[in-house]
């Protein structure tokens, strides 16, 4: 049963890798400073992501009520970090970051089946659900766009 979202309740977006919650930077500060005990809430997290590779950044939406306790939702990984995958560009420095001049510079190209099935795996979140996938890809290949890739059909 899901339960209402009060005016006095508190928001928290974090993006931890699937697996790797630990209370230290950034998720502990980010709960400490309101109250909630990070060790509870990187328990629940990593248990919730433990069929997702190790490593993928997965957004999760934290809802703190007055009583210090938690609910959250975990999210489909960021458009940009699943383009980078799916164009092969190896991490520099642990990091994948798209290109310094998107405009003039390209990093890499993704065929539009790539596009198609990163907007699959977008539409199965719920607030997307109802977006049709044409209008998903239009928007997958602007994302692409913006980040240096080149979209091949």
């Amino acid at each position: 049963m899901a339960r209402k979202v009060l005016a006095k309740d508190q928001f928290v977006k974090l993006i931890v890798g699937a697996g790797q919650a630990s209370p230290s930077p950034p998720v502990g500060p980010a709960l400490g400073s309101k109250g909630v005990k990070s060790m509870d809430f990187c328990k629940e997290f990593n248990a919730r992501t433990a069929h997702i590779q190790t490593g993928t950044p997965i957004p999760a939406y934290i809802t703190i009520r007055p009583d210090r306790s938690f609910m959250f939702e975990l999210r489909t990984p960021t458009t940009s970090w699943l383009l980078l995958q799916a164009s092969g560009i190896e991490p520099r420095k642990g990091r994948v970051r798209g290109a310094q001049n998107p405009g003039s510079e390209t990093i890499g190209a993704v065929s539009l089946k790539h596009v198609y099935e990163i907007a699959k795996i977008k539409q199965s979140e719920l607030r997307l659900s109802g977006l049709k996938l044409d209008g998903l890809c239009k928007s997958i290949i602007a994302q692409a766009k913006s980040i240096g890739l080149k979209v091949v059909p």
